[in-house]
């Protein structure tokens, strides 16, 4: 799972170019004299004076946003206003924009970059706005890299060594305190209308808090600043600001989430149970899948894929332990005594291993292979056994892309999961993603600062069987436990917010497929009932990939070369599904109709 980047506050839009008509002329006598003096804009110069300001305002307005994208920024002493009047702006000019991209007709972008640039914009900003009626702003209490954890990470990224740099800091943090504050009012808010967290992801928020204010002030992630320069009195001030601000601001939320919230907050998982929750569900799909499926076609598409890859694990049963049958199978697999560790340090160096296996095979299978290094970072102390995956973090300006791995009761883990999982996040997945999408020249920068999962996820899911395909998986349970996984995402999400499963029937599916330790299966249901919808991307952009693979071999012949293939659906970075088909398409015709 790639590190979220939010949708985050988007570009205040005074006067586009595409409002540069002559309408004002009109009612003159020199009406035509006017017109014929204005410069025409064409599409593409609007689309992508429409993307600077969006790309401008964004990182103006919410600077976090620089840190999860790998970008440089000229100050870093910015946050987030999350004040209810800054967010209503931030509402308004993304509408704004939102009407000015709609007027663009996107059949006179095709052939141009701005084409690509259209679609990320058009996707963001109507998923955006589709995904209003879910109220995230009033139950935003999230275990899986909400706020509280994201900032602890900024944190830690934070530039210093000079006395600009240390005030920059300082001031910054400064601001949290208040940050924290009004979130505590949002809460306060959402739940007089009705809307709130299940209290099992409240209580998980609750233990990652825990951990946090349990850390001496040195070891806090928002001390990192001042143990990574040298100034005693930058020290002096860091340590305080945690001490008596920061710290009693968390605890503050601590209890307020302990206390009156947890009384409140409800016991069902599925999203229906809050205000307009139905129709919060479809827009999110939508919004991750970046397709136009209904909950209960993913649903079925699941079903169908399900029992497809439970006969492909009979086939790989048969082979590696004698046996045809799905659920002896798994339980051969999980009994495996080869298939577990016995420290934290060996799950880290086999991970570490598997990376620079996959590194050292993918020029065979990428034309464009980008040089930025990946390294398998663990989680810090107070985030183990908290609920959090496994996840990656692009390379930035001064620091490589990090995969970062939990190793939480290792012997619980398996041998041939910790080879998918790495794979999903390295190479050939997220690393070899954002890295290409990072070095691609003309893309506009909008496309660094929006991730879709559907694509996202789905070329992460398609990697870990193009790493079988590649000869990278060295233990007999790896290539059985990725296979026997995919697609249950696509059924127990909606299962769950549309179809009326319970806790114990989900853990129960997804547990059926021995892909996770068993008790994952627990954390698995509290991340599908804050993320409604985000579980069914990576296949839903998994299966799309492979049948625009087959559909290139098919058309192509002996001309398909999968390094090619895997150069255009990457050169575009997350472009939303439904583009990605047609650039797909257009490059086979291209390939067919060439001499």
């Amino acid at each position: 799972m790639r590190q979220a980047i939010p949708l985050l506050a988007l570009s205040a839009l005074i006067t586009s170019a595409c409002d540069q008509t002559p309408t004002a002329a009109v009612s003159t006598p020199n009406a035509e004299k006017v017109a014929a003096s204005v410069p025409k804009v064409e599409p593409a110069q609007q689309v992508n004076q429409l993307a600077d300001r969006y790309y401008e305002q964004t990182l103006s307005r919410t600077p976090e946003t620089a840190y999860f994208a790998g970008l440089e920024i000229d100050r870093h002493d910015g946050m987030e206003d999350n004040s209810p009047e800054a967010r209503k702006l931030a509402r308004e000019d993304a509408d704004a924009l939102l009407a000015q991209l709609i007027a663009i007709d996107a059949d006179r972008l095709v052939g141009s970059s701005a084409w690509i640039t259209h679609a990320y914009l058009l996707q963001a900003l109507g998923a955006q706005k589709a995904q209003r009626v879910c109220r995230t702003d009033l139950w935003n209490v999230n275990q899986m890299g909400g706020w509280h954890s994201a900032y602890g990470q900024i944190a830690q990224l934070q530039p210093t060594g000079s006395e600009e740099l240390r005030q920059q800091s300082l001031i910054r943090w400064a601001k949290l305190p208040k940050y924290i504050d009004q979130e505590i009012a949002y809460l306060r808010q959402g739940l007089a209308a009705g809307y709130s967290a299940p209290k099992a992801v409240v209580q998980r928020v609750i233990d990652q808090v825990d951990g946090l204010l349990a850390l001496e002030i040195e070891q806090s992630p928002f001390y990192s600043p001042a143990a990574r320069d040298d100034d005693e009195a930058f020290a002096s001030a860091t340590g305080s600001l945690v001490a008596d601000q920061i710290n009693p601001a968390f605890q503050r939320y601590r209890d307020y989430l302990a206390g009156p919230y947890m009384a409140e907050a409800r016991e069902t998982l599925s999203v229906t149970a809050n205000p307009d929750g139905l129709a919060c569900y479809e827009a999110s799909l939508r919004g991750y899948t970046t397709l136009d499926r209904s909950g209960k076609e993913v649903y079925e598409l699941g079903q169908q894929t399900v029992a497809a890859n439970k006969e492909a694990v009979i086939e790989l049963g048969k082979l590696a332990y004698g046996l045809d049958d799905f659920g002896a199978i798994i339980a051969a697999a999980k009994a495996d005594p080869a298939d577990r560790f016995d420290t934290a340090d060996e799950l880290l160096q086999f991970s570490k291993d598997a990376v620079l296996r996959a590194a050292e095979e993918m020029p065979k299978w990428v034309g464009t292979m980008p040089q930025q290094p990946v390294e398998v970072v663990p989680f810090a102390e107070h985030e183990e056994g908290t609920g959090r995956s496994a996840h990656y973090r692009p390379a930035g300006p001064d620091r490589p892309g990090e995969y970062r791995i939990p190793l939480y009761q290792p012997e619980q883990q398996s041998r041939g999961n910790a080879e998918a999982t790495a794979f999903h996040e390295t190479w050939p997945g997220h690393h070899l993603q954002v890295a290409v999408g990072q070095s691609v020249e003309g893309l506009h920068p909008v496309t660094r600062i929006i991730w879709f999962s559907g694509p996202g996820e789905g070329w992460a899911r398609y990697s870990e069987s193009l790493a079988d395909e590649m000869g990278l998986y060295q233990t007999k349970t790896g290539p059985i436990r990725r296979r026997a996984w995919p697609a249950r995402g696509m059924v127990v999400d909606p299962g769950l917010h549309l179809f009326g499963w319970t806790r114990e029937q989900a853990i129960e599916f997804m547990n059926e497929s021995g892909r996770f330790p068993d008790a994952r299966g627990d954390e698995m249901v509290d991340r599908i009932a804050i993320l409604p919808g985000q579980l069914t991307a990576y296949d839903s952009g998994g299966l799309e990939i492979l049948a625009l693979r087959g559909q290139a071999e098919q058309a192509l012949g002996d001309g398909f070369d999968i390094r090619e293939f895997h150069d255009r659906v990457l050169e575009n970075g997350t472009v939303p599904l439904k583009q990605l088909r047609a650039h797909i398409e257009a490059w086979i015709a291209t390939k067919v109709e060439a001499p």
